[in-house]
């Protein structure tokens, strides 16, 4: 689809933000979207940065995609274009930051500043007070040009500690009040982040007991309209007519970009999903797709489940194109071994193995120099790897600050830690599958 210079949409929007993270930035986004969903609105939501469990918790609450919004990977037109076309159909634009609201080159200011979205600081208030009015002013005023809407508290514990804040807080600043310390919405976490939303069985239950909580604040009324733009882009090219690509998609093979999809269909691929832990045999494909995930919380299944391994064996004996991301290309090593020493046989369609580590690997974007052409990703990983392949290429570091995951290549089957963002070249990733 081809975008023309149109008139600016306006539309309601929240850049929702926090000094760090475990703040609860997400919770607090979903409560939100959750609840504007339950007075009848459509609710668009963002996620700034390279995040892959935050918008899994946030698509529920809207019941719409999530799209991933960063000045690096996503670029500014292309965020442009997601903005605006969101305004077209929304009543309410919601764009939850990362880390912190000046962490990271670009950061989340950063994007709230282009697109004058009026900023929310969500700030928990364990353990402080009247001091956390200082962090708020901290927030407010360390850039001038930022909007900064206002402040919530997150975890207060009593009306009392709510008086307390607020009498901290500088008469400048907005407060729109306080969120309970409550664990019925509390989201559970583990190594990578928030558990998926899959796994979370209660919940519906816990984003509506946060949305009541959103309701006794002052975000319960819409916020200040921002003025969205259309720009310019180019459909990409039909390099995939006719092909259709396997995507593995279930609690193990979770991690893929929503605007990775978009691409392969606007590039003319048909898309059908299987899942390595519960099906016995590919959909009929010429390609497959294997994003990253939690294949080492499902090692026992994906051992067991042969009729799938011999399935991608016969799959890359044929010559078809193979393309895996962290988890995926994990699963297509000899074995995977967990953090507690267990191990158990994969695909082996790589030679080596991957152990589980209790710290992180490896973080941060970089530039993936694929077969056919550079694409921009981001990598996060708790495992190492052990392997004979000699790498075609390694990522380049956005800073260049150490040495880049490596990418490798045998026969039509590419794998690498990297997790790429296709619409960066869409020239590029049609090389994986076609």
């Amino acid at each position: 689809m081809k975008l023309s210079s149109s008139r600016p949409r306006p539309c309601p929007a929240l850049f929702i933000t926090a000094p760090g993270s475990n703040h609860g930035k997400t919770t607090v986004t979903a409560a939100l979207a959750r609840y504007h969903v339950e007075q009848g609105r459509k609710v668009r939501v963002f996620k700034s940065g390279p995040d892959f469990l935050d918008p899994m918790i946030l698509e529920r609450a809207c019941g719409l995609p999530v799209y991933q919004l960063d000045l690096w990977m996503t670029g500014e037109t292309e965020c442009r274009r997601l903005l605006y076309e969101a305004a077209l159909e929304a009543d309410l634009i919601l764009i939850e930051g990362v880390m912190g609201l000046f962490d990271g080159e670009p950061c989340s200011a950063d994007l709230a500043e282009l697109f004058a979205a009026p900023v929310l600081a969500v700030i928990d208030a364990t353990g402080s007070a009247q001091t956390l009015g200082a962090l708020a002013y901290g927030l407010a005023n360390y850039r001038p040009n930022l909007l900064f809407a206002g402040v919530l508290a997150n975890n207060v514990a009593s009306p009392r500690h709510n008086d307390m804040i607020l009498q901290g807080m500088p008469p400048d600043l907005h407060y729109f009040g306080g969120i309970p310390r409550d664990n019925r919405f509390v989201l559970p976490e583990r190594h990578l982040g928030l558990v998926q939303a899959e796994e979370v069985p209660d919940l519906e239950s816990r984003m509506s007991a946060a949305a009541t909580a959103i309701s006794e604040t002052g975000l319960a009324t819409l916020p200040k309209a921002v003025s969205f733009t259309a720009s310019k882009q180019e459909a990409p090219p039909q390099l995939l007519t006719g092909l259709c690509i396997g995507i593995a998609r279930d609690t193990a093979f979770s991690f893929i970009y929503a605007a990775n999809l978009d691409v392969l269909r606007a590039m003319g691929a048909t898309l059908r999903f299987f899942s390595p832990l519960a099906d016995a045999a590919l959909p009929d494909v010429d390609s497959i797709y294997l994003p990253g995930g939690y294949p080492e919380l499902h090692l026992q299944t994906l051992q067991d489940n042969q009729a799938m391994k011999k399935a991608l064996q016969t799959h890359f004996q044929q010559g078809k194109p193979i393309y895996a991301e962290c988890g995926g290309m994990l699963y297509l090593l000899e074995s995977i071994e967990d953090k507690a020493g267990n191990r158990a046989e994969m695909v082996g369609l790589l030679p080596g193995h991957a152990v589980m580590q209790n710290r992180l690997k490896g973080l941060g974007f970089q530039s993936a120099p694929m077969p056919g052409g550079v694409l921009r990703s981001h990598t996060f990983h708790h495992s190492l790897i052990e392997t004979p392949l000699v790498p075609i290429a390694f990522g380049e570091r956005v800073h260049n600050t150490s040495a880049g995951e490596a990418i490798y290549r045998l026969n039509r089957l590419t794998a690498s830690y990297l997790h790429c963002y296709f619409a960066s070249n869409p020239i590029a990733a049609a090389q994986l599958f076609s």
